[in-house]
């Protein structure tokens, strides 16, 4: 069963989020024209974006990648896995995982991808094709995390935080200050900190939805759903 892309910029904002390549770079113009246009967005937001945008179209690919997983792969404060925030380890976890998986299939949305379904940009995937109602209530329910990591990303000094402060204001709410001050009130990751890093890899796998051995979803094929004429040159694979 097919879906249908209804919120561009929902799917701008996920492909930013996603593990940077050649070609998403080659097609950062047309995502920062999405985000540009976008009047949900109060022009401070859009112009916030314009760094990160800029810097994703022409920063060397591999300083790109290695940023990318510093900040979001080495700490979990900053994890783009959801339900870190929510549930940590605890089982909670485990449901919660299943229950949102039930919910991608009922709205006809199959990820094709290794990530797990609590995967921000897998989320803003789906999101992009749900109802506006739906989609600012479930942005709502996690503006506090976002506008945690927005903070974290902040004090970084990461292009990255604009990302999180446009999601709060897409869902179009607030942030509920409480949550916000106890995520805050954790210490910070060291990304450095490898032997922590260990540990987090060698916690049990846990698989939901697609074939992990599909791998993760190629860029060409997240941008062909959008709706924004996109030609990105000829991919060459950083190693």
């Amino acid at each position: 069963m097919s879906v249908q892309l209804k919120d561009r910029t929902l799917k701008a904002l996920s492909l930013i989020l996603s593990y940077p390549t050649r070609e998403l770079q080659h097609a950062m113009p047309e995502i920062g024209g999405v985000l540009a246009s976008d009047t949900r967005l109060t022009a401070a937001a859009r112009r916030a974006l314009r760094p990160l945008v800029e810097e994703l179209a022409a920063r060397d690919i591999y300083d790109l990648q290695e940023t990318f997983v510093m900040l979001f792969d080495r700490s979990r404060t900053l994890s783009l896995n959801l339900f870190e925030h929510v549930h940590g380890e605890s089982r909670d976890r485990g449901g919660a995982m299943v229950s949102l998986v039930e919910t991608y299939r009922e709205g006809g949305f199959d990820p094709v991808t290794s990530e797990l379904p609590d995967h921000l940009p897998v989320l803003l995937e789906f999101l992009a094709t749900r109802p506006a109602a739906e989609m600012k209530e479930t942005l709502e329910d996690a503006a506090h995390i976002f506008t945690a990591i927005a903070e974290r990303l902040v004090r970084r000094e990461s292009p990255y935080a604009a990302v999180f402060t446009g999601l709060v204001q897409l869902s179009g709410g607030e942030a509920n200050t409480e949550a916000v001050a106890e995520m805050l009130a954790q210490p910070d990751d060291d990304p450095t900190d490898l032997e922590a890093l260990d540990e987090v890899w060698e916690e049990s796998e846990v698989l939901f939805g697609p074939d992990p051995n599909a791998g993760c979803p190629q860029a060409r094929d997240m941008l062909a759903n959008m709706d924004v004429p996109i030609n990105p040159a000829p991919r060459q694979a950083a190693e």
